[in-house]
């Protein structure tokens, strides 16, 4: 079993005639993954590597009413746009890879979303991947294998890294998902937490912050909370990092003296959490949660 996407999804490329979308696209079929249709207004009748292309997402819903997830690779003026045009639709996940959305659109799209039912994973996210069944997104599914780890990052680089270190020990992955780096994003760890606590294949979860905001902190409060069923592993980056200096994403900044990572990696650690030093000691508290857990 897996979260959000399995070998049952069928996407739709918001975007496909695009550099960027016509690339991933290409790279999620040979993945696997079930690409049925794409959309670029004014393209529609073409075809993107067997993918045919149609003017509006309406269209390529009535067309093929299986398609159940989009992944949209639109500039940021039109991206949000594009979102809307899918959850009218009636598509239930959307994936916007797009970075630079202002965040007032974000903030607007999210909450009309929820309130049509629909799950966003992003903006500004490399995806999610089940592996062996699904690649919605960017990451090279390579570096991926099936296993028992849920993995919840909001850096797309180094859920690849840490990924690769695991698969490098053997030990695969169940579900990963990049949130996204932006302030505002569609679903956050707690939500991804609770689904990866009902999944039976998930046996332990890894969680990757970065300086900003407090997404980390509210973590360690609901794993107390909740008494969280599963071992939870985490590495934090940015630890020396400026306050008032974005560095990377549009959330990693630590300002007013909040969202620094000793102070995240403190209050996970407080909670119970493994906590690692550095990307590299992530697989080895791994292999100690899955050890501890099978006692």
């Amino acid at each position: 079993m897996a979260i959000l996407v399995d070998r049952n999804t069928r996407v739709l490329v918001q975007g496909i005639t695009g550099r960027q979308g016509s690339f991933h696209t290409e790279q999620m079929l040979r993945y696997g993954t079930r690409v049925v249709a794409g959309v670029t207004p004014g393209k529609g009748g073409s075809e993107v590597h067997g993918v045919p292309v149609y003017d509006s997402v309406e269209e390529a819903v009535r067309r093929h009413p299986e398609i159940n997830a989009s992944i949209i690779f639109v500039p940021a003026a039109g991206a949000v746009d594009a979102c809307y045009e899918a959850i009218e639709a009636g598509i239930g996940l959307l994936v916007p890879i797009t970075e630079g959305i202002p965040t007032h659109w974000t903030m607007q799209l999210v909450r009309y979303a929820s309130l049509r039912g629909v799950r966003i994973i992003g903006p500004n996210t490399p995806g999610v991947i089940s592996p062996g069944e699904c690649k919605l997104g960017i990451m090279p599914g390579s570096v991926f294998t099936r296993g028992p780890v849920g993995i919840i990052s909001r850096s797309g680089t180094l859920t690849y890294e840490i990924a690769q270190n695991l698969t490098e020990k053997g030990i695969g992955q169940s579900t990963c998902v990049g949130i996204g780096g932006d302030a505002i994003v569609g679903t956050g760890f707690i939500e991804i937490l609770e689904l990866m606590a009902r999944d039976p294949d998930t046996r332990c979860v890894v969680l990757i912050g970065e300086i900003g905001g407090d997404a980390e902190e509210r973590v360690a409060e609901y794993v107390v909370r909740e008494n969280y069923p599963k071992p939870l592993v985490a590495y934090v980056a940015g630890r020396t990092a400026p306050p008032g200096k974005r560095m990377g994403h549009a959330g990693a900044i630590i300002s007013l003296g909040v969202g620094d990572a000793l102070t995240k990696m403190r209050r996970l650690r407080e909670a119970g959490v493994r906590v690692a030093e550095t990307p590299g000691e992530v697989a080895a508290l791994v292999e100690e949660a899955l050890r501890a857990r099978q006692r």
